[in-house]
């Protein structure tokens, strides 16, 4: 049986596809069309899913969609009601895409695919739910998802048992975490479903004490967990921005992009955080005392906030997590496939995610076709003399773009489509901002450590694979990794176990012997406001139009001249 999920018209669109329950495929659109977080309707990650199957649209059993359209439709006209004239100018803009695609979205399906057989609307929040809970591998447990706003749910706490997945209790925009978030994101100069990283990042920089007693009127949190939005401070019913005039007197104006940093922008940003981690927190313990569960899925775009993670695992009676990949939209795709068959179809049969390569690959003959056409003369490697070869440049402390394998599903470059470098090298960060992502210096680079001595450098104690949690690292090891540890002393760590990728774990072996130390740093292999590189051509153009020293891409190595950037 053939599933396809798909997610479109809001943002992070995507596709996957399932063979019996399994996840064979899937892949965000913005790699293939080079639009970052297009909402496009998927139409070349559906194609890639199919080649990747080696079957045709009418080998499809199920489509099956993230949201309910009709549902969510209801919510924004209401909205817009509530606002009247105010909200005007809002719903001139986006009355025209709902009625040319969202509400459209089965003819839209048959005229793009020639599709015509049955397709299922799961409601947003259960799509998260499911892309966690299913493929986790737990037997059951307890379910957390957190964003912006589906059709009304902005955060959802519940179970999963079996194929069964059961939500206790709703939290309804406009009271949302996700929204705050992306509010003061865009507060401070950066762009909404893309910035908020980066706030994560700036609020290590701060301290919450300047704006705690402000940010607790804008969120007020109740002992049972609930928690609403002050919309005294708000403008998402009318106007063009998040925010109003009460806000702008509370916290000042906010920041044009191009401006200087103050220590009022990173104490804001640390009070925001703050407070999101409270609630999570908060909402963790109770539903962790409701249920007796030791296991916790969570999903969501909120939940790509791998300092708030990691603050759950260490601060309550879970002993594992596990979180979607691609919590946030993209992985809606799969959450709605896998709750068709299981929730909907009743299949049993789950299967664990072990790893998140299920993008496309290429062939040695198709990347060196490739190279030619850039009239790049490489050097062809076998894997251990590839392996040996990277690993002495990151002991030189050399900027490496690494392509290998299948890429990765979700936002986070997990070492197929990295730029790599030494992590025990102090001013490799630098390196990597200056020559190739010309992006704030506040921002860290994570690690990615072999999964066997991630406890010997960083406070975790369960495996890491996604990029999803951000613990301390130990303070005496703080020296011997300067290039990975943020200024609040954490890292966004990876572990690479014994399977997932042997190809990166053989690397960083042959670095370890170099460098003495069984970690590397890693970056998305992309230029700044470009998405992660998806084909040969991606990385090449990547490659030339940067100052990376070297490339390896399949087994092939291409290496700019000594002495090209002095």
């Amino acid at each position: 049986m053939y599933i396809l999920g798909i997610s479109c018209f809001y943002h992070d669109s995507s596709a996957c596809l399932l063979k019996d329950g399994q996840i064979i495929a899937a892949a965000q659109e913005e790699r293939f069309s080079r639009e970052k977080n297009t909402s496009a309707f998927p139409i070349h990650s559906i194609r890639f899913c199919l080649e990747q199957a080696g079957i045709e649209i009418q080998q499809i059993d199920h489509v099956a969609y993230f949201e309910k359209p009709f549902l969510k439709f209801a919510r924004v006209i209401q909205d817009h009601l509530r606002s009247w004239p105010f909200s005007w100018p809002s719903f001139f803009r986006a009355m025209p895409k709902w009625l040319a695609g969202r509400l459209s979205l089965p003819l839209t399906i048959e005229e793009e695919l020639g599709y015509k057989g049955p397709i299922y609307f799961i409601k947003h929040h259960l799509s998260h739910a499911a892309s966690s809970y299913y493929p986790s591998g737990f037997e059951e447990a307890a379910i957390i998802t957190a964003d912006g706003v589906g059709e009304w749910a902005t955060f959802s706490v519940g179970v999963g048992r079996g194929r069964t997945i059961e939500v206790f209790n709703e939290i309804h925009y406009p009271n949302s975490l996700g929204l705050l978030y992306t509010a003061v994101t865009v507060f401070l100069g950066f762009d909404a479903h893309g910035g908020e990283g980066k706030l994560m990042g700036l609020a290590g920089y701060g301290s919450p004490e300047r704006y705690r007693k402000q940010i607790r009127d804008v969120v007020r949190i109740k002992a049972d967990g609930s928690f609403e939005l002050n919309q005294d401070y708000f403008a998402f019913r009318a106007g063009n921005q998040m925010w109003n005039a009460k806000w702008v007197e509370t916290f000042g104006p906010p920041r044009d992009r191009n401006a200087s940093w103050t220590q009022e922008h990173y104490d804001l940003a640390a009070a925001c955080q703050d407070v999101v981690e409270e609630a999570i927190l908060l909402n963790a313990r109770l539903l962790q005392e409701k249920t007796g569960l030791k296991k916790l899925c969570l999903a969501g775009g909120v939940t790509l906030n791998c300092v708030a993670n990691a603050k759950i695992l260490k601060a309550t009676a879970f002993d594992d997590i596990f979180v979607q990949p691609a919590a946030g939209d993209a992985g809606g795709a799969v959450g709605a496939a896998l709750f068709t068959y299981h929730g909907l179809l009743k299949q049993d049969g789950r299967h664990k995610m072990h790893h998140a390569y299920l993008g496309p690959e290429f062939s040695d003959a198709e990347i060196e076709r490739c190279l030619a056409k850039y009239s790049l003369h490489p050097q062809k490697m076998s894997q251990d003399e590839l392996c040996e070869y990277v690993g002495q440049a990151i002991a030189d402390n050399k900027a490496i773009g690494w392509f290998q394998g299948r890429m990765e599903f979700g936002p986070r470059a997990l070492g197929n489509r990295s730029i790599i470098g030494n992590a025990a090298f102090a001013g490799m960060k630098d390196i990597l901002n200056s020559r190739i992502k010309k992006r704030e210096a506040f921002r860290p680079f994570a690690p990615i450590v072999l999964q066997e001595n991630c406890a010997d450098y960083f406070d975790l104690n369960i495996a890491s694979p996604y990029m999803l949690l951000a613990p301390h690292v130990h303070d005496s090891r703080r020296e011997t990794v300067p290039a990975i540890t943020h200024i609040d002393g954490t890292a966004r760590v990876q572990t690479c176990d014994q399977t997932s990728n042997p190809l990166l774990r053989k690397l960083i072996q042959a670095s370890a012997k170099r460098t003495g130390v069984p970690v590397i740093i890693n970056t998305s292999f992309n230029r700044k406001g470009e998405p992660v590189v998806c084909k040969p051509e991606h990385a090449i153009e990547c490659f030339l139009a940067t100052q990376m020293d070297l490339l390896a891409i399949g087994s092939f190595v291409v290496e700019k001249p000594k002495g090209a950037f002095t």
